[in-house]
């Protein structure tokens, strides 16, 4: 094998691993987001967040937006 084709190895195999690493960073944000959110279903957004990944992230902005969004209060109602 000449230089360039260890250097095109090398250039595959770096592209590859950045993909991978962003996969893992977009399916673990709305997770992390919720979590430190105190979001009272995190764990539900981290399944969403993972599963919108392996179905083509069709869903993944709606479950990131979820991960911002907390239950309201209720209110007490006035006499």
């Amino acid at each position: 094998m000449s230089l360039l084709d260890l250097l095109a190895w090398v250039v595959l195999i770096v592209a590859v691993g950045t993909l991978v690493a962003i996969v893992v960073a977009l399916g673990a944000m709305p997770g992390r987001i919720a979590r430190r959110r105190g979001h009272p279903w995190a764990e539900a957004v981290v399944v969403g967040g993972w599963a919108t990944l392996v179905f083509g992230l069709l869903f993944w902005p709606l479950v990131l937006i979820w991960a911002y969004v907390d239950v309201p209060a209720k209110r007490e109602e006035q006499p």
